[in-house]
């Protein structure tokens, strides 16, 4: 009879959960990468904006700097967001670390079982060829007593 581990539902499900949670993992590191794209471009604008801003008639100035500092306070917002991005992809992080463990420990208990299932089959296996044996014995000794009696009656 073939090794069958009882809980192996529960460990798919749980290598299924695992699976999903690196996909939520996996979108929080996009989420992260987006937000430091747009921090770059943020940051990108405001050295244009200065560089324009110095070719620029000085009538214009009050404009840029307006929009200078509006590119300053969204760099700020998206800085706040990135940190929040970090914070839930480092939380999304843990919760991936505690489904591996769960995994591990139910991979770590079906390889235990199956050792003992083998030990076990291996054990039945020495018992039935010490069975035969043993049968095969006390045969050889009957054929022997009774090839004595024989020679002895007869």
């Amino acid at each position: 009879m073939p090794f069958r581990y009882r809980l192996q539902k529960f460990l798919e499900i749980r290598i299924r959960e695992k699976e999903d949670q690196l996909k939520v993992v996996r979108e929080a590191q996009n989420a992260v990468i987006a937000v430091e794209m747009k921090i770059a471009q943020n940051n990108q604008s405001i050295i244009d904006t200065r560089n324009n801003m110095r070719k620029s008639d000085p009538r214009m100035y009050d404009g840029f700097d307006k929009f200078l500092k509006h590119l300053y306070e969204t760099g700020e917002q998206l800085e706040v967001e990135k940190q929040e991005a970090l914070k839930k992809l480092e939380l999304e992080k843990q919760i991936l670390i505690e489904k591996e463990q769960k995994v591990n420990v139910l991979e770590k208990h079906k390889e235990h079982k199956k050792e003992e299932y083998l030990y076990e089959e291996k054990m039945l296996e020495l018992k039935n060829m010490n069975e035969v044996g043993s049968q095969k014995h006390f045969m050889r000794q009957r054929e022997t007593k009774e090839a004595e009696e024989k020679e002895n009656n007869g």
